[in-house]
């Protein structure tokens, strides 16, 4: 390998993860620098040298290069805990699980249909999502919620003036479930796509109702993201073009006219009163669905 490049001095950077090796750091450097400059006629120098030599030692192999090329960066996959996305087959929400997946969390994935009141495009799109979001964390679980009965029943409730509030009531039992399959899951928060002011539901006053619902964090990478910058983003690990797709999404489903952006908790709470909550999470846990992809 160093036979073949142009280059008069060089650097040697050992590095151990296995201090089981006979030899020390220092000591390989040594050992293969005097082969590099007894063999190739090479000198070292330290600080200003014409290519750096870099040798990784594990308990099994030796890695030896001289170039390093950009990568997501990060952590592995698994060292900060396991956390729930709630994906909805739209743009931000799997680059929202990516950056999850970026430090270090392993993601499990909840998806809310309407099927069959909607098709049955969604739950595909997710699917394809997922396996592209493979590639950062290798195999993914996804449960699939059906939403529809739950979502009628929060339309019944919210006539007149009350309907404004229906995204946000939807929302709040997004968290609920979710959290439920996160504590089956032994995961520690959620994770959702939401960014500050990009539609109704997400704006500061509306996010602290929603969040009021739920025990455990509710983490938002994009919280501070322009369109822009997640589009970019998710064409870089390649989403894209998958998330455009046109389907029908769960909460566009009894959507009102007007939805409120400055949800009010005492008039939420006091719809909830007329809602079998508990029910309406058990009925909608009791037929979920798990694909292991």
């Amino acid at each position: 390998m160093l036979g073949e490049k142009n280059f008069n001095t060089f650097r040697l950077s050992a590095v151990r993860s296995d201090k089981k090796f006979p030899l020390t750091s220092q000591q390989v450097n040594e050992v293969v620098g005097e082969h590099v400059c007894t063999n190739l006629n090479k000198k070292v120098n330290l600080k200003n040298f014409d290519v750096e030599v870099v040798i990784e030692i594990t308990a099994k192999n030796a890695f030896l290069y001289t170039e390093k090329f950009g990568c997501v960066r990060g952590l592995p996959v698994g060292v900060s805990g396991k956390v729930v996305s709630l994906i909805s087959g739209g743009i931000d929400s799997p680059v929202s699980s990516f950056y999850a997946m970026k430090r270090g969390c392993n993601v499990v994935f909840v998806h809310f249909h309407s099927f069959p009141y909607t098709g049955i495009e969604s739950q595909e799109k997710i699917k394809k999502i997922v396996q592209i979001l493979n590639k950062f964390q290798f195999k993914s679980k996804i449960y699939f919620v059906p939403f529809a009965d739950l979502q009628r029943e929060i339309f019944v409730n919210t006539a007149g003036n009350f309907e404004k509030f229906r995204v946000v009531l939807y929302r709040r039992f997004m968290l609920r479930i979710a959290e439920k399959i996160c504590g089956k899951e032994n995961g520690q928060a959620l994770i959702t796509g939401d960014a500050i002011g990009q539609v109704a539901s997400q704006t500061l006053e509306n996010i602290m109702v929603i969040n009021e619902a739920c025990n455990i964090p509710v983490l938002r990478p994009l919280i501070t993201f322009d369109k822009e910058e997640i589009i970019s983003k998710a064409k870089e690990i390649g989403t894209y073009e998958i998330s455009i797709l046109p389907h029908c999404d769960t909460c566009t489903r009894y959507i009102p006219k007007h939805p409120a952006t400055k949800a009010n908790i005492e008039i939420v709470k006091k719809i909830e009163e007329n809602l079998d909550v508990d029910k309406m999470i058990e009925d909608a846990m009791s037929n979920v669905e798990i694909l292991e992809i």
